[in-house]
């Protein structure tokens, strides 16, 4: 049986600039299968949250252009369980937003906070690290995240640093620490304290609300005056015309940087944030020349370390290229170093303004 106190809100409103051109403002890529699995991004991470959370409770935060996108991929869904930003507005409001609709439903409510476009091997492992965070939160007043065990000292993600840990390995957040150069990075790992910011969190409706109200005061009565409407048929009116005055904050800055109650997990799970082009290649199997192929079929010589994709049984004929993110999509070819994949974002915008926004 299932605990009917239990919440999530799957975050699914990302464009995923990086992974162009598969991934577009209009289609972005927790809607694409990114690993060749059979299954999207957001198909997966439903899957995984089913496993602990009633399927009903689960809400999925996206912006309102992607409400169909969302019901065609996840036909359990319903209208009630979508929540729509009619504005980009980063992760704070939309957070705050659903946990005022999540709390008037049910006052109990007990949640997670997860992105839509994250890779997780260890299902049964993410499950024990959430449920062990739920069972906290449902005891003490407390912001709950977990942390990822740094491997390398990667550039690319914030760190959180733990203070003492418990029996049960639940340590206090000293601080959450910004993306760090290659020299603190190194330094955060010798310390050994340190873990990477996956951006999932956990904790009851009551101590996220009284977070929101205690550190954003202006953004928590902007929500809160519409509480009246939340679950009726009045909410998008209010929606639509008080959710584009809120600040763009993310939930990191809002309140988790500020609050004095913020505990880690260190998480027992392979997770990789599928990021980027490289992020991909990395979790993909290879073949003898270490290149990572999704549909493509592919005849290579004198090449190697190459991330291919294209649509289903593609041929790809690469001679010479080494270290390269090869990707077809419709009227768009992707030629381009793995090492400058940082990047593409760049380049998608020169596409845009030379070619038209259609590209992009």
């Amino acid at each position: 049986m299932q605990n009917k106190n239990y919440y999530a809100i799957l975050m699914a409103g990302g464009v995923g600039s990086r992974f162009w051109p598969v991934s577009t403002e209009e289609f972005p890529k927790q809607f694409h299968d990114m690993l060749g699995t059979g299954d999207t991004l957001i198909q997966k991470t439903f899957s995984r949250l089913s496993k602990l959370i009633p399927k009903e409770n689960i809400f999925i935060l996206t912006n309102e252009k992607y409400n169909n996108l969302v019901l065609e991929q996840l036909p359990e869904v319903t209208q009630r369980q979508v929540v729509l930003e009619p504005a980009m507005r980063n992760t704070a409001p939309c957070i705050l937003y659903a946990s005022l609709k999540i709390q008037k439903e049910n006052p109990d409510a007990i949640m997670i906070v997860a992105p839509s476009d994250h890779w997780i091997e260890d299902e049964v492992a993410f499950t024990t690290n959430v449920k062990q965070a739920f069972e906290y939160c449902q005891e003490n007043d407390a912001l709950m995240t977990l942390g990822i065990k740094p491997t390398f000292p990667n550039t690319g993600y914030g760190y959180i640093e733990g203070g003492k840990a418990s029996e049960d390995n639940i340590s206090t957040v000293v601080q959450f620490r910004e993306k760090p150069n290659y020299e603190t990075a190194k330094q955060f790992l010798a310390q050994g304290n340190f873990l990477w910011n996956a951006g999932i969190f956990m904790w009851s409706a009551t101590s996220v609300i009284k977070a929101f109200q205690t550190n954003q005061p202006q953004l928590f009565d902007l929500f809160n005056t519409g509480m009246a409407t939340y679950n009726t048929e009045f909410e998008d009116d209010f929606i639509r015309d008080n959710y584009p005055k809120a600040e763009n904050i993310s939930v990191d800055y809002a309140i988790m940087e500020s609050s004095t109650n913020v505990f880690v997990i260190p998480a027992t799970f392979d997770w990789n944030d599928l990021g980027t082009w490289g992020s991909l290649y990395d979790k993909l199997d290879k073949d003898e020349d270490n290149n990572a192929v999704v549909n493509a079929k592919t005849l290579t010589e004198d090449a190697s370390g190459n991330m291919i994709r294209t649509k289903a049984d593609k041929v790809v004929v690469v001679d010479g290229l080494n270290d390269y993110i090869i990707v077809d999509k419709d009227e768009v070819l992707l030629i381009f170093p793995k090492s400058k994949e940082q990047d593409i974002k760049k380049v998608l915008q020169k596409v845009k303004d030379n070619f038209g926004e259609h590209y992009g």
